[in-house]
């Protein structure tokens, strides 16, 4: 079980600040700030061009409906189908790139992955990263798929932005992914999307490349004279390739390595290949497999191996320390755990894949398949391993997400105690992501959907702890960057897999750091409902301190229910059986969580002798944050109180403490009460600049309730009044905080 040691830091979320905030957007109760931005906070996502050859006509198709689009002042939807690998990608990336200097708002990508072994994915999830892309704040995503598409087309109405949509499944999955305003939309798929018709889509279908232009894109793959010197075979290659881009490619690159070689070998081998091939050939089509099939065959032993393993890997893109685990072995300046042999460098063997045209670089040391690629690599995968080696290398590759999402917890919140981690045989390769929490925030960021995919397929297998253990380790992260989406259902992935194994501390960890989520989505009756299960199953093995924790959970999905009653019960009695049990500092944050359920009933000498106690106990286990919170609520009691000057000696201490750590909500709620102060002495302008801030703070965590507070005080100020502190509302009821923040 998670206990109390997760509860402190849950506001150290990035709040986006752009350089010059104009306007604002406003969707349900979600505020988003808009306005002139810097330009490295624009979202640049489009991958980098790849060569495109003799795709004018289609270009030029393009530009016109854009150009007919815009006179209409309608936005541009446009779909580019074809076959894979017949270069849809290389079109779209190379007019979209070209439209950058008329649209300065951004470019969004999304691979909807059509073609993925775990199947298309959701809008919802795309929306998300589109709207984090965008600069809303990870906690400010809305939960539900049609809330996140209304508001991502609200802030894209009045901004001039391309979007593509790679490896579109079905036009239903491409609708809620369309932009609002006058945007550039652009759609691939092996699919004519004529369902896209209504919404004014533009169909654009690739054919395979003229011959002539294949040999061009030959002769610029093999930079050398042998296609000018050898024009017959040149032809014949191109044709035995299907004049498909992917598939010239890849067979030019296999030559290109071997600038001795003739054209015209080639061309034997490629046609023996296809000769081979049977009706189970990749889409139908042998140009490609035959091309793929081949360049396999010419890989060094090593490097051949890197590829099949590679097609294991359950995500669709992976970085290098990936390449070290599935070998085993170290390299590339990649740190392991004890028992790796010294092997290949994974780096080199990954340069030797991309050289031959078998993998994307997709930069920052990241590689991806292309889809038929991918395919193709598991087929190996499948044909020259077997099942236990497959299910051996799985295992290093969870084992390498598992270790490395560890590594990053601890970064987060090292106060967090671990349950020990169980590892396979090894060896086990952990990912260099640097120094600090923000460095590790963002590696999980990254690499979010390859471990929700581990955590998938892992439930697939005999491999069911990496499922809970992986959903544990992002607990941090969760708190922190308001995933609830990927939180709900990690968590119930982790879940069934500790009941799975029977594993009873297992599932009162998934119970109690799931609840935290659904408390944090807004489903205290689900939270309760988890934290009363653990509760039991600690109460049945006898646990007394896990059942002390889960007092402490109840007490705050209570308190968020509004049924103060049972929420001062529950901290009150976990104040007093946390210590007696052991854990001093979870006892304290039940004393603090106390004297707010007294701060909130007006039994304000009762609260401050709690959160006196609290604090006191807090500085001795060393936990300034909580320590800070504590002396917040004090300062809120004084000047609930009429005591002004001792307000602001409690809350300025505390401000220094929160603004250190980057605790935005707890910093916002300082300030507010600082506000307070300020507008009780008549300092009317320091007043304005503290609620200013605070307001600015509240809107960035999603805290509608307080923020709506502070704008009208802000209000009656401009408009020459002043409050008391009773008439001001510092203090925010129970319903305003997020999951956490009362420990």
């Amino acid at each position: 079980m998670r206990g109390q040691e997760w509860r402190g830091h849950n506001e150290l979320s990035g709040v986006v600040h752009g350089p010059s905030v104009q306007a604002g957007v406003v969707h349900g109760d979600v505020h988003i700030r808009t306005g002139e931005t810097a330009e490295q906070q624009l979202p640049w996502q489009l991958p980098p061009a790849v060569r495109l050859t003799d795709r004018t006509a289609e270009v030029e198709r393009l530009e016109r409906h854009r150009a007919l689009a815009a006179q209409r002042a309608h936005p541009a939807l446009a779909t580019v189908s074809g076959l894979g690998g017949v270069g849809k990608t290389a079109l779209a990336l190379a007019w979209l790139h070209g439209l950058r200097p008329d649209f300065p708002g951004g470019q969004l990508y999304a691979d909807l992955c059509a073609q993925a072994p775990t199947g298309p994915v959701e809008p919802a999830h795309v929306l998300g990263s589109f709207l984090r892309g965008l600069g809303v704040p990870p906690q400010q995503v809305p939960e539900g798929a049609a809330d996140r598409a209304a508001l991502y087309r609200s802030l894209t109405a009045d901004r001039r932005i391309v979007v593509l949509l790679d490896d579109a499944a079905t036009a239903a999955q491409v609708r809620p992914l369309l932009p609002g305003g006058s945007n550039v939309t652009l759609v691939t798929s092996r699919r004519r999307m004529s369902g896209l018709a209504l919404e004014g889509g533009y169909q654009v279908h690739l054919e395979p490349l003229a011959p002539e232009a294949a040999v061009e894109l030959l002769a610029a793959t093999l930079a050398d004279d042998r296609v000018a010197n050898q024009p017959d075979d040149a032809r014949a290659l191109v044709g035995l390739c299907a004049g498909l881009p992917l598939a010239v490619r890849v067979a030019g690159a296999r030559l290109a390595a071997r600038p001795q070689r003739r054209i015209t070998t080639m061309v034997r081998a490629l046609t023996a290949e296809r000769g081979r091939l049977d009706a189970l050939a990749i889409d139908g089509d042998h140009g490609v497999r035959a091309a793929l099939d081949l360049s396999y065959q010419g890989l060094p032993t090593e490097a051949a191996r890197l590829y099949r393993l590679l097609g294991v890997h359950p995500g669709t893109e992976f970085g290098g320390g990936v390449a070290g685990a599935v070998l085993g072995a170290v390299g590339a300046g990649i740190p392991t755990g004890s028992g790796a042999d010294e092997g290949p460098d994974p780096g080199e063997l990954l340069d030797v894949l991309h050289d031959a045209n078998l993998l994307i670089d997709i930069g920052e040391d990241r590689y991806r398949f292309h889809d038929l690629v991918r395919l193709h690599a598991m087929g190996k995968a499948a044909e020259d391993e077997s099942v236990v080696e497959r299910a051996a290398v799985f295992r290093r590759i969870a084992d390498h997400y598992l270790a490395t999402a560890t590594r990053a917890e601890r970064a987060i919140d090292p106060r967090h105690p671990l349950r020990e981690r169980s590892y396979g045989p090894g060896p086990v390769v952990t990912e260099d992501f640097g120094d600090g929490t923000r460095a590790a925030l963002d590696w999980l960021e990254r690499e979010l959907p390859n471990l929700m995919a581990v955590m998938r397929r892992a439930r697939t297998t005999e491999e069911r702890d990496i499922s809970w253990q992986l959903a544990d380790a992002l607990g941090p992260f969760f708190l922190r960057r308001k995933h609830y989406d990927a939180w709900h259902t990690s968590h119930a992935e982790g879940l069934a897999a500790a009941r799975e194994l029977g594993d009873g501390p297992a599932e009162c960890r998934m119970l109690t750091s799931g609840g935290q989520g659904e408390l944090g989505r807004g489903d205290t009756a689900r939270a309760l409902e988890m934290f009363e299960e653990a509760a039991r199953l600690f109460a049945e093995a006898g646990d007394e301190l896990g059942y002390a924790r889960t007092s402490n959970y109840r007490g705050l999905a209570h308190q968020r229910a509004g049924q103060l009653d049972e929420a001062a019960e529950l901290f009150e009695w976990a104040a007093v059986e946390l210590p007696r049990c052991g854990d001093l500092r979870a006892g304290g944050l039940a004393r603090l969580n106390a004297a707010d359920v007294e701060f909130a009933r007006g039994r304000l000498p009762r609260a401050a002798e709690g959160a006196a106690e609290a604090r006191t106990t807090l500085l001795a286990v060393d936990d300034s944050y909580n320590a800070a919170r504590a002396a917040t609520l004090l300062g809120r009691i004084c000047l609930g109180d009429g005591r002004p000057d001792e307000a602001e000696r409690w809350l300025s201490g505390a401000l220094a403490v929160l603004r250190e750590v980057a605790a935005h909500y707890e910093t916002a709620r300082a300030l507010d009460a600082l506000g307070e102060v300020a507008e009780l002495r008549g300092q009317r302008e320091l007043a304005q600049g503290h609620y200013r801030e605070a307001l600015d703070l509240y809107v960035g965590v999603n805290r509608p309730g307080p923020a709506e507070g502070v704008r009208e005080r802000l209000r009656r100020l401009d408009e020459g009044g002043a409050a008391s502190a009773e008439e001001g509302g510092a203090a925010s009821g129970p319903g305003d905080r997020g999951p956490g923040d009362r420990g």
